[in-house]
């Protein structure tokens, strides 16, 4: 496939299985609750993805100064607008990511430990959604799961802690290795290990409180457990690299999972729209950032 396919393919992926998923379910439902949206349950999840996102680039500059790295904190919460800006109109979803590594490379001695401060950022993160995953899997037991779904879940989840113990103590291969040692130092230290335990678990918080606002302003009250066992897999969805920024995984396992929180396929289709449209307009102020850097410099500096 050329490059200049990719990105068109990126746009016809979402829209086709938007398409198929309004198609498969109630269209005028799904109109009517994305219609008659509550203003104010939209504006609390805006502002709880708001209070994600400083959150989530505290804990960066939290993982980078760990690795010697001295991010500011300004610094750090704008970058991270910009990075989530271009995660959310590039396809990908780690472009951004790849634009905060490379515009910290020369302060970080380089473009890889720069690459290592931002992975591990985001390690963390996914580890903690995997806990809160954990958690909601067991209290979501009585839960009325598809054949075999909560077992698979399960098995991800222990999976990928035995790919995270695996790193702590391997020796080799060297890249290993390195993660290994990246994840001690950087998140894992005595130093930054509660820091980065209360900022994981308020992050995740925020996060699923965002997620049950778009649903509630669409019309579906979840309940916590239903929230720690169904969302967490709804996000998940959005890590599919085909597409764009999640959308179209993201509603189709959330008309799969919705209902059994007793909720029509729609009212997911609904809440994870409305979660997607919120997670753009929070990144909108990267607009002001991007705009102010019209190149890729090196914006970390030392003091």
């Amino acid at each position: 496939m050329t490059a200049r396919r990719r990105p068109g393919l990126a746009v016809l992926v979402p829209v086709v299985v938007l398409g198929l998923l309004i198609w498969a379910t109630d269209p005028r439902d799904l109109a009517a609750r994305l219609g008659a949206a509550d203003p104010g349950w939209l504006a609390l999840g805006l502002g709880l993805l708001w209070g994600q996102t400083t959150l989530s680039a505290l804990r960066w500059r939290v993982t980078a100064r760990a690795l010697g790295q001295d991010l500011p904190a300004g610094l750090a919460v704008r970058e991270y607008l910009v990075a989530q800006l271009v995660n959310q109109v590039l396809p990908g979803g780690i472009t951004g990511d790849a634009l905060r590594a490379h515009r910290g490379r020369e302060m970080a001695g380089g473009l890889w430990p720069a690459l290592g401060a931002v992975a591990l950022e985001r390690t963390a993160g996914q580890v903690f959604m995997l806990g809160a995953l954990a958690i909601g899997l067991v209290l979501g037991s009585a839960l009325d799961w598809p054949p075999g779904l909560r077992a698979v879940a399960l098995a991800g989840v222990a999976i990928a802690a035995l790919v995270l113990s695996a790193a702590l103590v391997a020796r080799r291969p060297h890249w290993l290795a390195a993660a290994g040692a990246g994840l001690r130092r950087g998140v894992l230290g005595p130093a930054v290990l509660p820091v980065q335990g209360i900022l994981g678990v308020v992050i995740v918080t925020l996060n699923l409180a965002a997620f049950a606002a778009a649903a509630r302003a669409t019309g579906t009250a979840l309940s916590p457990v239903e929230l720690l066992a169904l969302v967490p897999l709804i996000l998940t969805a959005m890590l599919v690299p085909l597409g764009l920024a999640g959308w179209g995984w993201r509603e189709g396992a959330a008309a799969a999972l919705f209902p059994l929180a007793g909720a029509a396929p729609a009212a997911g289709i609904a809440a994870a729209a409305a979660f997607g449209g919120l997670i753009l307009v929070s990144s909108l102020p990267g607009i002001i950032w991007l705009a102010r850097v019209p190149k890729p410099l090196p914006l970390l500096r030392e003091h």
